[in-house]
């Protein structure tokens, strides 16, 4: 009899059959696939020989539509139905973009929480565009190797929320791709340049893209990387120079823009002027309008002093990743830069100047992204028989549970390691409670009504105990792809609730930026009114749990000890009011003391309850 063969762990069923894997750097200007061939990755070119593929999208009549650099050539012209920077709106709704009426698209406008832009083949997500892009990238990758995809790892920037995961999961979902993992776009290209060079160490990933901007310190170490903190910021990128280079000119030359037509022609015109600056002292910047042709000479010391608050900006979160990590600017071995944006001179300038040495620019900025998600790839789908690859990544924001007096009790802090999964007990707040409000939050502030609001669950079925008797379990799950689940479980019963957290949109551009900044300045003032919470809650289940025993036993206690509780019970209601925790605390601790007999009253009784009618021999 023969005997059956059992693949190894990881490794493909077949050991002739190569699985095809891609790694997908899914962009905001441009997008890109890689992957392992002939154990080295590449990127995948199209028929013409471009890997690059711009990240536009043409609609048509009769569901017609170009993608890619058809898309890009027809933009000036037909700027409302086609439409570019779509990873900027992934898990975005309306109110969290800055500035629509300056875009050229005609924005759904109804309750839904999702954008959408009006074509002329209908309303269509940022969800819906980023598929056409993935799902052209999928057709180039088949196409390449004559074969179906068997998976792929998508990129994302690290400081994309769990609303921006979701919707990039939905976008692989709806291209036909089965997604292997979500990856952050600086641990991607630490993947790559780490295994090009064979480094190890403290590295910094400076990547600057179209449309957003990350930065992550890891260790690496015999293939293991190891992400120690991350920062950035979600509304930031090349796109942001456009836009302040077009205003400017705009401003300077008493440019007036109307129509979606010219808006688009003078968003293309300042891009090209920022990317002619990068090799050239002044260039034109040239454009043709509905008033007329524009021209106007921009000087590269211009452009630079008119951008100096976003590249500050980005050394701005470097600063606090490095806090983060507990490291010096000296103690960071190299600077990988990634993203197109980063060729701008004063980038690469701002970032020498700032750790004190050249960064490291040997990989092409373009590419190094979906290069490293390509490696990844190949390990996932088991066609890495050389070596072992393990990626340690984090998440950026910490998540917790709302707590009684809107205080925010964190579970899982920023900066973990995923995926992960933490557990912590709570208990009911009053007598017989049988059900549990759960609020789920993001965030680093003290109280829930700083943090970012994800989802809410009730836990219901709870067996009627006393409060605090009851103990329930919240258990919060963070994947490998940074998507959150939580559930809870009352320990006694076995009741239990389960959500997966599925924002309907993201952080705002200035919540997501200003969370960590907020989280620093205001830890005193945090502090503080954590503490007259906490004392104030406490104060309530004092009085409470008085009144209870008040109503119940209160028969034991002489007039005279009746009135110098409720004296007490009168201090304390009144010093609730008070701003100064350590009143509240004192006038609860006074109670607490001048109960203590009435404590030792019910006491006696119940155990001469217990007692009655009961012989020494019974007992």
């Amino acid at each position: 009899m023969a005997l059956l063969q059992i693949s190894e762990p990881g490794q493909s069923p077949d050991p002739h059959q190569r699985r095809i894997a891609v790694g997908i750097d899914l962009g905001t200007t441009h997008s890109l696939v890689a992957a392992v061939r002939n154990g080295v990755a590449e990127c995948l070119p199209d028929d013409q020989g471009r890997v690059l593929l711009p990240s536009v999208v043409r609609y048509m009549e009769m569901g017609r539509r170009q993608i890619g650099f058809d898309a890009k050539a027809a933009q000036a012209q037909d700027a409302a139905n086609t439409i570019s920077s779509a990873k900027r709106f992934m898990g975005r709704s309306l109110a969290d973009i800055e500035s629509p009426e300056k875009l050229p698209y005609r924005f759904k406008t109804d309750d839904s929480s999702v954008i959408s832009v009006e074509t002329v083949d209908g309303a269509k997500t940022a969800v819906e565009i980023s598929a056409e892009i993935l799902a052209t990238l999928r057709f180039r990758a088949e196409d390449t190797f004559d074969d179906d995809l068997y998976g792929a790892v998508i990129t994302v920037p690290a400081y994309f929320d769990d609303a921006q995961r979701q919707a990039t999961k939905d976008a692989a979902k709806l291209a036909g791709i089965n997604l292997l993992r979500l990856i952050n776009e600086p641990t991607a290209a630490a993947i790559a340049y780490g295994l090009d060079n064979a480094a190890e160490g403290v590295y910094a990933v400076y990547d600057l893209g179209g449309g957003t901007f990350d930065i992550s310190v890891l260790r690496l170490a015999q293939g293991v990387f190891e992400v120690i903190a991350t920062g950035g910021d979600s509304a930031l990128g090349g796109d942001d120079y456009d836009d302040a280079l077009a205003a400017w000119v705009a401003e300077k030359t008493g440019t007036q823009l109307e129509s979606a037509a010219d808006k688009t022609a003078w968003r293309i015109a300042a891009r090209h002027c920022k990317q002619a600056l990068t090799e050239s002292e002044v260039v034109a910047f040239t454009a043709d309008i509905s008033s007329g042709s524009v021209s106007f000479d921009v000087k590269r010391e211009e452009f630079i002093a008119l951008t100096a608050h976003l590249t500050s900006k980005s050394l701005a979160a470097v600063r606090r990743a490095l806090k983060d990590a507990d490291l010096g600017r000296d103690e960071v071995q190299g600077v990988v830069m990634v993203g197109g944006s980063t060729r701008m001179p004063q980038i690469r300038q701002a970032v020498a100047d700032f750790f004190g040495s050249e960064p490291l620019t040997n990989l092409n900025p373009d590419e190094v992204v979906a290069l490293g998600a390509a490696i990844q790839a190949n390990q996932l789908a088991g066609n890495n028989t050389a070596g072992d690859l393990l990626l340690l990544d984090v998440i950026p924001l910490s998540l917790g549970v709302e707590t009684m007096g809107g205080l925010s009790e964190r579970i899982i802090t920023r900066n973990e390691t995923i995926p992960t999964a933490r557990a912590q007990d709570f208990t009911t707040y009053k007598d017989g409670q049988t059900a549990l409000a759960i609020h789920v939050v993001q965030g680093e502030r003290d109280l829930v009504a700083d943090c970012r609001s994800l989802a809410r669950f009730e836990l219901r079925g709870i067996p009627p105990m006393a409060a605090g008797a009851a103990r329930i379990r919240v258990t919060f799950t963070v994947d490998a792809d940074g998507l959150l689940s939580v559930s809870a479980k009352e320990q006694t019963s076995g009741v239990e609730a389960h959500i997966n957290v599925k924002p309907s949109y993201g952080i705002s551009d200035d919540q997501i930026a200003q969370m960590l900044q907020d989280g620093f300045a205001t830890a005193q003032e945090d502090m503080k009114a954590r503490a007259l919470v906490e004392a104030r809650v406490d104060a309530d289940r004092m009085l409470l749990a008085t009144q209870s025993a008040l109503d119940v036993d209160g028969d034991v206690l002489s007039a005279e000890q009746r009135d110098s509780i409720d004296g007490l019970m009168t201090v304390l209601r009144a010093a609730v009011a008070s701003d100064d925790p350590a009143v509240v605390e004192g006038a609860t601790q006074a109670l607490a003391k001048g109960t203590e007999s009435f404590a030792a009253e019910r006491m006696n009784r119940s155990i001469q309850q217990a007692l009655a009618g009961k012989s020494v021999n019974t007992i």
